[in-house]
């Protein structure tokens, strides 16, 4: 009882945490929502948000790289905290324009994902990851 009381943790368990985060936001976010884009383009990208009139098509040529091709990058922590950003923005801009900052509602997902995505970016992916082995 008092070790799971305990506030201390060891590096293991710090490496295996962000490799189960990595690991099911990136697996949920590509499969869910990349995928469906990238499959889904061309019947959504003439009814996608326009960011900073940039073009839908534009945006979500954007969006797919993001939440698809990075987010691939981020599972398996090959140059996470540069991958990571664009995630970041993505699901920022989801969570406050998009959905209008509702975390009670229909921006629950976009804010989870955020501060997942921000996690690993502040604490970098964990020595389970092609990064950690690399160094």
């Amino acid at each position: 009882m008092k070790k799971l009381l305990s506030i201390n943790y060891t590096n293991t368990s710090f490496n295996i945490s962000f490799l189960v985060l990595r690991v099911i936001a990136g697996i949920t976010m590509c499969i869910n929502h990349g995928y469906d884009k990238l499959v889904h383009f061309a019947d959504k990208k003439d009814q996608f948000v326009n960011l900073f009139g940039i073009g839908s098509a534009t945006t979500l040529a954007l969006v797919v790289f993001a939440e698809f091709f990075c987010v691939i990058f981020v599972t398996i922590g090959l140059f996470t905290r540069f991958t990571v950003l664009p995630l970041v923005l993505c699901m920022g801009y989801a969570f406050f324009k998009s959905h209008h900052a509702d975390l009670f509602g229909d921006g629950e997902h976009a804010a989870l994902f955020l501060s997942a995505y921000l996690a690993i970016l502040l604490c970098g992916p964990g020595k389970v990851s092609v990064d950690g082995m690399i160094k």
